[in-house]
């Protein structure tokens, strides 16, 4: 119940700065966790982006100081972070369906978008297979990419990093290197807020990197790991059952650690993965 509670204390810190540039990096302060996981949670539980909750968020308040006050537009776009009145109206329209001027005239029909609120659900409509280890650091060899600091963009870029690997050759190079536990391909999301973050597809190895791959050490963890079998698509359904079932009861929360997708076997239409949750008492 504290996890919850937290992150409603996160939500309502958003809240009392919507008007302002938000900090991010304390909004996840607040609910204990890193950046990334706190964005990743969100969309999970709220089956939105935490960026588009924010900008729902500005333009329901926008909405009703257009209708309540004699403010110009202009100043309104200001108030809610918009230095250009053209950015602002695409905003409002991408919302609201109207724009600002239409908003503005009295009797203009207008949807209200009210702050969200978590609490714990008890579904429990499929059993979840997991277990608890603890493991020391090992090593990774691999590639990356950057990843964006808005959590859903990189929805898009992480299948076009693996189908990339998939046409040059990447993967069997990296399969043939894999001579350590755990034993399969891995997608790895190391992003933390004192580091670059970076997605890694990479496996576990002691031979040397060569000059066209990096190294990366998974730190020391607590892991909760979760076994699943399907398409690749149906391991984001295991990790969104992750966080919207089994983290809130569970005594746990996230750790500001990477995140570890182990394919043990990559076929697309029948894969079999496990995923690793970093965890903390």
């Amino acid at each position: 119940m504290d996890w919850i509670e937290r992150l409603n204390k996160a939500i309502n810190y958003l809240e009392e700065h919507i008007r302002e540039d938000i900090d991010l990096e304390q909004t996840a302060k607040i609910a204990c966790c890193s950046t990334y996981h706190f964005q990743r949670m969100f969309t999970y539980m709220a089956g939105i982006p935490l960026s588009e909750y924010i900008r729902r968020r500005r333009m329901s308040l926008a909405a009703a100081d257009l209708q309540r006050s004699d403010a110009k537009i202009v100043d309104i776009a200001l108030k809610y972070g918009y230095t250009s009145p053209t950015a602002f109206n695409r905003a409002f329209q991408s919302v609201r369906k109207i724009t600002p001027s239409a908003a503005k005239k009295a009797g203009t029909s207008i949807k209200s978008y009210p702050p969200i609120s978590f609490k714990i659900m008890i579904k429990g409509v499929e059993e979840m297979n997991y277990r608890i280890e603890e493991k020391e650091a090992f090593r990774i060899v691999g590639i990356s990419q950057p990843m964006h600091k808005e959590v859903e963009k990189n929805f898009e870029i992480v299948p076009q990093m693996w189908g990339k690997a998939a046409a040059d050759g990447t993967i069997p190079k990296l399969a043939a290197m894999m001579d350590r536990q755990p034993m399969g391909l891995l997608g790895v999301s190391a992003c933390n807020d004192r580091e670059e973050w970076k997605y890694f597809i990479a496996v576990s190895s002691s031979l040397p990197a060569t000059e066209d791959l990096e190294e990366y050490e998974v730190p020391a963890s607590t892991w909760a790991i979760f076994s699943g079998s399907g398409t690749n698509l149906s391991i984001q359904e295991l990790e969104q059952r992750i966080v919207t079932e089994w983290l809130p009861t569970s005594g746990y929360e996230y750790a500001d650690k990477p995140d570890i997708e182990v394919y043990l076997n990559p076929d697309p239409q029948n894969a079999q993965y496990e995923v690793w949750i970093p965890i903390v008492k």
